[in-house]
């Protein structure tokens, strides 16, 4: 793994009660076991920016790519892409994770492209961390020009630490989360409970 999150690190900030987990049993048995399911099973993520894909309320399984998308509309799909297990969300792109190189991959439906977005599971898990204790911690102090200066280099250095390690999520400015980057130094996607949004809206 590239990154070392843990529970710990995620509960710190967020407490028990915002980290999301998926079961094993929600995986493919052929998955269940892999380093990137292992991660989403016992660290999780933080609600808020992304969110992890609910089971099959039936079935207690994660959809499949095949069962969101039509993979023969995405032409740089791997032939086995739609066997992938879909497990999160994330703006308007479904992430799925490859079982056998562990990277995990965004399929936007309205685009109908497909790109590899992190190279493993603990890729993610940092970048949303990050993202998302920013949006928690964040504190305008009333000079608003130097205020957004200062957001905008707050999320600048998330990039280049996270992209000194894995090139994928910032890679180019279209990437989902280059996008959702660019929002945070807007100041849009602060909660309303947070010092950042009290600041911003009142």
């Amino acid at each position: 793994m590239l990154f070392d999150v843990t529970r710990g690190d995620i509960a710190g900030v967020f407490g028990e009660d915002r980290i999301a987990t998926l079961p094993a049993s929600a995986f493919p048995p052929s998955v269940a076991d892999t380093g990137g399911a292992r991660l989403l099973r016992t660290v999780g993520a933080p609600t808020g920016t992304l969110w992890l894909r609910e089971p099959d309320e039936d079935s207690g399984t994660l959809p499949l790519v095949r069962d969101v998308v039509h993979t023969e509309d995405f032409e740089d799909a791997s032939e086995d892409a739609g066997a992938w297990p879909v497990i999160g969300w994330l703006l308007n792109a479904h992430l799925a994770l490859d079982p056998v190189s562990g990277a995990v991959h965004a399929f936007d439906a309205d685009e109908t492209t497909v790109r590899e977005l992190h190279t493993d599971v603990s890729s993610l898990l940092h970048v949303t961390l990050r993202f998302q204790r920013l949006l928690e911690e964040f504190t305008f102090g009333g000079d608003e020009e130097a205020d957004f200066a200062r957001l905008d280099r707050e999320v600048e250095r998330i990039r280049q630490e996270t992209s000194g390690v894995d090139p994928l999520p910032f890679q180019d400015e279209e990437t989902v989360w280059s996008v959702v980057g660019d929002e945070i130094a807007a100041g849009q996607r602060f909660r309303g409970d947070s010092p950042g949004a009290r600041s911003l809206y009142g």
